[in-house]
């Protein structure tokens, strides 16, 4: 007995673009909430379109952050690294305003909310002098800050969108850290609104290896190809269970794998899987014709028709299946 996970000649490409295409057309474009996260998560389509092109970084990028095993139940520790990890810049805090004849820049903090987030007003100006090289003079009163720069009117403008872009605390690219608590292992984690691993990874505390964020390009480029594929391969399956869609995960791990075997992500369109193709004609038939044919014409490539596309469209028996076999008549 052989034993065999797949029949030599089955179309599984075939069979696991119909598997995700078909429930894919049926999927609606609502959006879900995720609990504890004010900003909403694109699920459905958009968010199946959103993987399957590798897109930079998604929509609504999160980051699940995990506490080293000592603290995952401590609520309180997680919520104290969850407003650490916060980001604030300086224009979230503050309103900024240009006075062209005096050349200064007045900033007026709104103090309830500095509070809030644990920023003084001496914060901000040591921020100011560190981020800010060569600045001017300042002046400060109760709430607000007057900074004296010598300069043109245009590179005040400038100035000024540098100032309102300082750091004042957290890491850059996270917002809105919310603590989760996870009913299926009775955990608490730290899930926040956009992503930044480099920098996260020098916050104390944090269990690294259980780093994980939506952004599958992130992913690959701290963790790995492989890494990469399992992320792929978790969120395309999150999207179906969510949509209360049942596709057999071999169709989902067929197309994950397609995406990562070169070594990066790839997305599946022109650009990607279907742009690389060894086929000229099945190339062609994709999108972009006349360009394909034209670059073999120049080129002198040649097609050996193995795959399906080709063949249909030449009108052969498609290599698979029984078409795999040929007899030979004496």
């Amino acid at each position: 007995m052989v034993k065999k996970l797949i029949d030599s000649g089955e179309a599984v490409g075939i069979v696991a673009a119909q598997s995700l295409g078909e429930p894919g057309t049926q999927m609606t474009m609502r959006t879900f909430h995720y609990a504890g996260v004010a900003e909403q998560v694109p699920t459905g389509l958009p968010r199946l379109i959103e993987l399957v092109d590798a897109r930079r970084e998604p929509a609504q990028p999160l980051t699940d952050i995990y506490l080293i095993p000592r603290y995952v139940k401590d609520k309180k520790k997680n919520e104290e690294v969850a407003i650490a990890l916060e980001h604030v810049s300086l224009s979230d805090v503050c309103t900024v305003t240009e006075n062209f004849v005096r050349k200064e820049l007045r900033i007026k903090v709104d103090l309830k909310f500095a509070q809030s987030k644990g920023i003084t007003v001496k914060n901000i100006i040591s921020m100011l002098r560190l981020q800010l090289d060569k600045i001017g003079k300042i002046k400060s009163k109760r709430d607000q800050i007057l900074l004296h720069v010598d300069t043109t009117y245009a590179k005040l403008r400038k100035i000024t969108l540098k100032v309102k872009a300082v750091s004042l605390k957290g890491v850059k690219g996270l917002n809105r850290a919310t603590v989760v608590h996870s009913e299926k292992t009775g955990e608490y984690f730290i899930r926040a609104g956009g992503f930044n691993m480099h920098d996260v990874k020098k916050v104390d505390d944090l269990d690294y290896g259980r780093l994980y964020s939506n952004n599958v390009r992130e992913i690959e480029k701290h963790f790995g190809i492989e890494a990469a594929r399992n992320a792929m391969l978790k969120e395309i399956k999150q999207v179906m269970d969510l949509q209360g869609l049942l596709v057999d995960v071999r169709h989902l791990m067929l197309i994950s794998d397609a995406m990562c075997a070169r070594g990066s992500v790839e997305p599946v369109g022109r650009h990607g899987l279907s742009g690389r193709k060894s086929s000229v004609l099945a190339r062609a038939a994709f999108e972009e014709t006349v360009k394909h044919l034209v670059n073999a014409s120049i080129e002198g490539q040649e097609d050996p028709l193995n795959g399906v596309t080709e063949n249909i469209i030449i009108g052969q028996t498609v290599k698979l299946g029984t078409g795999k076999v040929r007899l030979v008549m004496r």
